[in-house]
């Protein structure tokens, strides 16, 4: 081979080196070029994924708050907050949408951080949701509202001028320039099909992705559904402490707030004055006008009461047509001047077909008549019966008990059986119950314990304050029946001792699981003989109560025992009893039946009208007890 060819050779050789070079760089700029676009994607698909894991978080965030049972003010905030600072918005609001002269205007009800930065709330002294905003495009605005659509804008400066309008065009692009907004976005939401407000955010970018209009309009469900929620919680709430009929605060939440009232009473060595009302002659409206319209007199006196009491003060409807009042600070002679101007407002009304209405009224004052609530309550109740039996349609001032209440009477007599041993109860329960009555002052809910308990000693199902709910149903149906206070303490103290001879029956014979042999029958029937003549004839001090005991089981019909009595030959009292021991049996569980629904009671109290009691007495108590909560 010559010297040419081997330099041909050469060259050839040197030739396919560098095509081998250069595919392989080309190989090279190809896998680092595919490098670049796959970190490029991998960074894009991290940062997407990272904006995912946040809206998810903020979405976690506002499910919680919606199962807080929050109020709806502490939900929104959490909201914005959650918009802010998990997502990096500037600002976000929550802005109602509301109507005036000028126009159509959004007043913030939530917001995050500081709207616009520090210095313009502090140069302008104003919270932010004290700003109105006034968008420039408001037609474009309301169509966006009206069809549901998302408004994206980057027109930040007309948005401050809108706020702010008699500021200058330099403090307005200053203060663009300081807040670092470049657009907002605003989506409608809605609450019960109505257009309820916007929510609000603004960003530092000038422009918005899909996702991220497609994510805010997500988050905008989730807050209608956070609304919702939220003012359900409320509604329920209101409707826990409030009577559906007036508006006012029921039974419960009085006695709930009387005893805290009564706290910081004590703390503070300040009075505070209860105002009892009964509207007059309700069941005279009823009877000639129908019951739509004697709820409207109750609804009026509730107007009154709302329109009268201070912000401070406590109305509340406590059943039928009686209405009970706080006055906290108030002693007597300021509750003697609210008490007589009410009277004279509700004189003063002229209702549809009625005409005029006029209530009877108590007033008792903390510290002054009483220290005791429970007897407050009943001094101010005496004094409202006082008003009433006077020719009603007046105030009467409580006045301190001078003679024995019946709380005295039914305390001395559970003191004389317990002591005396005049019931089988084991030794240890006497002992105890004894031990406490000694040991504590004379007061209702004394003597309500002690019942309760030696009823629970033959009747295990027997509900623990039981015995003061018969006591406040009899109070308010003999009061139905006007019967005086003199009755209605006997009353009292018969609810307390009726069953008191099932103490007496073997345990076995009172929870028989199978019917009743008539011998069964027959001993079942000398209970309330054997509460009245074994137990507490030996007692003088009840002796007017026995006949109310010994014929609390006889019914209208005279099919009842033990004397098979009918009709007004039964004391009322002893009929009262009857009705309000049925229906608190009815709802109890016995070895032989599961317990009643209160629904379900009330229909059996119902059905049995004319028969067990008459048929006035049972549509006055089913009355009553639809209002117990």
């Amino acid at each position: 081979m010559g010297f040419f060819d081997n330099i041909r050779k050469i060259k050839d050789e040197i030739d396919r080196v560098e095509s081998s070079v250069y595919t392989g760089k080309q190989s090279l700029m190809e896998v680092y070029e595919r490098n670049v676009k796959l970190e490029a994607e991998i960074a894009a698909r991290t940062k997407e994924l990272d904006t995912a894991n946040r809206q998810m978080l903020t979405l976690q965030h506002i499910w919680d708050m919606m199962n807080s049972s929050k109020p709806l003010s502490s939900v929104l905030n959490a909201i914005v907050n959650s918009l802010q600072g998990e997502l990096g918005y500037l600002h976000s609001c929550i802005a109602k949408r509301l109507v005036d002269k000028d126009g159509i205007y959004l007043q913030l009800v939530a917001c995050s951080g500081e709207l616009f930065g520090n210095s313009f709330l502090e140069r302008f002294n104003c919270d932010p949701c004290d700003l109105r905003l006034k968008f420039p495009d408001i037609e474009e605005l309301s169509n966006t509202i009206e069809h549901n659509r998302i408004y994206h804008s980057k027109d930040i400066l007309s948005l401050i001028r809108s706020v702010v309008p008699d500021v200058s065009e330099e403090f307005v692009k200053d203060l663009a320039k300081t807040t670092n907004t470049k657009s907002y976005v605003l989506v409608p939401l809605s609450y019960k099909h109505s257009h309820f407000g916007s929510l609000l955010v603004f960003s530092s970018r000038e422009e918005a992705t899909e996702n991220e209009l497609n994510f805010l309009n997500l988050f905008a469900k989730q807050i209608e559904l956070a609304i919702t929620i939220a003012d359900l919680f409320q509604a329920v709430k209101e409707q826990a402490i409030t009577d559906g009929m007036t508006g006012l605060f029921n039974r419960r939440y009085f006695e709930e707030f009387i005893k805290k009232e009564a706290i910081r009473a004590n703390r503070q060595n300040q009075k505070f004055t209860v105002i009892g009302l009964d509207l007059d002659h309700l069941k005279r409206i009823n009877d000639k006008y129908g019951h739509n319209y004697g709820d409207i007199a109750i609804k009026a006196i509730a107007e009154v009461l709302k329109s009268s009491c201070r912000s401070i003060d406590i109305a509340a409807r406590m059943g039928g047509e009686e209405f009970n009042v706080i006055l906290p600070g108030v002693d007597s002679q300021g509750g003697l001047i609210f008490a007589e101007r009410i009277r004279k407002t509700i004189e003063a009304i002229q209702l549809e077909k009625i005409g005029n209405i006029t209530a009877s009224i108590g007033v008792g004052t903390y510290f002054e008549h009483s220290e005791d609530i429970d007897e407050l309550l009943e001094l101010v109740d005496n004094a409202m019966y006082s008003s009433k039996r006077n020719g009603r349609n007046r105030v009467t001032l409580a006045t301190p008990i001078t003679e024995i209440s019946w709380q005295e009477v039914a305390f001395s007599t559970f003191v004389d059986i317990l002591s005396k041993h005049r019931i089988p109860i084991d030794s240890n329960t006497s002992k105890l119950l004894d031990t406490k009555l000694n040991e504590m002052s004379i007061n209702n809910d004394i003597v309500y314990q002690v019942s309760d308990e030696l009823v629970s000693t033959y009747n295990p199902e027997h509900e623990a304050g039981g015995t003061k709910r018969k006591v406040i149903l009899a109070t308010l149906l003999a009061k139905r029946f006007d019967l005086p206070k003199e009755s209605i303490d006997k009353l009292k103290i018969a609810i307390l001792l009726y069953d008191i001879g099932n103490t007496m029956l073997p345990k076995e014979l009172l929870s028989k699981k199978e019917p009743l042999s008539e011998e069964d029958k027959v001993s079942i029937k000398q209970h309330p003989i054997i509460a009245a003549r074994e137990i507490l004839q030996p007692i003088s001090r009840v002796n007017d109560i026995i006949p109310i005991i010994e014929k609390h089981h006889e019914n209208w019909n005279g099919t009842g025992y033990p004397a098979n009595i009918s009709g007004e030959e039964i004391p009322i009292e002893s009929q009262i009893i009857l009705i309000i021991d049925s229906y608190f049996a009815l709802m109890e569980k016995r070895p032989y039946r599961d317990a009643l629904t209160k629904d379900e009671a009330i229909r059996t109290i119902m059905d049995e009208s004319n028969s067990k009691w008459s048929d006035k007495l049972a549509t006055e108590f089913v009355e009553i007890v639809k209002e117990d909560i």
